[in-house]
């Protein structure tokens, strides 16, 4: 089984365009959607969800009113201000504490001290996980809530649920769609990959971003490779980035011209490759050629 992973430096390059894309010409791959701040395969590929799971990456406190003696312990020692006086009240007080949720850090130092163990300390729910069916495979994907954290974990969950079920079908091949930049979910999207795919653009912020994410990748030894996305708009900056990547003794193996066929097949709810047989399409099998030479 191998595991190809599709990243970006920056967001908007149209990793996930090709990511759909390669799922259509492979047919029978595996497909993750790792990019769970925000994920958007699911637009394109429509996927109907087989099976839903809550994700807990940690625990946060709660206090329970009815026991709150309003002693002040817990908010003497909360070190992030998430401990505040204005809960319901009680038989014993008019007011009683109360844990703001988003300040909560889940520490459980306020759950140790409490003198009369009036605090809960239970999962948090910082999203959703899911096991879809799409036209092309079984997908993987997620949904984070709205300023949660923890996206890493929920990441290697998506992953090890889509390496689960490639052994099950017997699949030989494992498509993730990654997370833009160099934080924690992309270093779990790519640790132990057999191949990571950089998408960039011709822009000097597109160069920027793919020098530090090509530094990451080179950091875990994993074989990487590079593909120019609307390379034609910038041919001068596309040529710049090329050498670059001969220094780092890493390969351009695709380069992708500037097509709307990107947007309209979005809007179409289907991918460039489903959309127009010609152009950039050609550009997208060759390059999908290539990276399946390089397995």
């Amino acid at each position: 089984m191998k595991e190809i992973v599709i990243i970006s430096g920056k967001g908007g390059t149209g990793k996930t365009s090709i990511v759909a894309s390669f799922a259509a010409l492979a047919k029978n791959a595996v497909l993750a959607d790792c990019d769970v701040d925000a994920a958007d395969l699911h637009l394109v590929l429509r996927p109907d969800i087989k099976r839903t799971s809550d994700f807990s990456g940690g625990k946060q406190a709660s206090i329970v009113a009815e026991k709150c003696i309003g002693c002040g312990k817990c908010k003497d020692l909360c070190k992030f201000d998430a401990i505040n006086l204005d809960g319901v009240a009680n038989e014993l007080i008019a007011k009683t504490y109360r844990v703001d949720p988003i300040s909560c850090e889940g520490c459980k130092v306020c759950v140790e001290f409490c003198p009369v163990d009036a605090i809960k300390f239970e999962d948090s729910i910082n999203g959703q996980w899911f096991i879809s069916d799409t036209r092309f495979g079984m997908m993987v994907h997620a949904k984070l809530g709205i300023a949660e954290e923890n996206s890493g974990k929920l990441v290697s969950l998506i992953r090890r649920e889509a390496k689960r079920i490639a052994e099950e079908e017997k699949k030989d091949l494992i498509i993730v769609d990654g997370s833009p930049g160099i934080g924690c979910p992309v270093i779990a999207s790519i640790t132990g990959a057999d191949l990571v795919l950089i998408i960039t653009e011709p822009t000097l912020s597109g160069k920027h971003d793919l020098e530090r994410v090509a530094e990451l990748a080179a950091g875990f030894k994993i074989p990487t490779l590079i593909a120019i996305n609307k390379f034609d708009l910038n041919p001068d900056m596309a040529e710049q980035i090329e050498e670059d990547a001969r220094k780092r003794n890493m390969k351009v193996v695709g380069k992708i011209r500037y097509d709307r066929a990107f947007t309209d097949a979005q809007i179409m709810k289907c991918s460039v490759v489903e959309y127009t047989g010609d152009g950039v399409t050609e550009d997208i099998k060759s390059l999908w050629s290539n990276v399946i030479y390089a397995l």
